[in-house]
């Protein structure tokens, strides 16, 4: 697993890319647009939004910005997209 941070000021952005690995964005101050080519949406302080290995997507901040992106995986191992949904089975 890796963390970084990301920080961007009004009207920054970051290009469309693909990640290889889940990546999980948690935004800590401001709003982050984001789009993945089919649909857009905002994600505000204190949410998080989910992005699968593979998906292409980009986004925008429109006021100061800082938000945490965890990578959970290492590139060149099989991924699994995301899922919030309880195993059966489990406690």
């Amino acid at each position: 697993m890796r963390v970084v941070g990301l920080r961007l000021e009004p009207g920054q952005h970051v290009p469309e890319h693909r990640n290889a690995i889940p990546v999980a964005l948690i935004v800590t101050l401001g709003r982050l647009r984001f789009d993945d080519g089919s649909r857009s949406s905002e994600v505000g302080a204190g949410e998080m939004l989910l992005i699968n290995p593979g998906e292409r997507h980009k986004y925008q901040a429109d006021v100061e910005t800082s938000a945490f992106l965890v990578f959970a995986g290492l590139p060149g191992v099989r991924s699994r997209a995301w899922s919030l949904r309880r195993k059966s089975g489990g406690v």
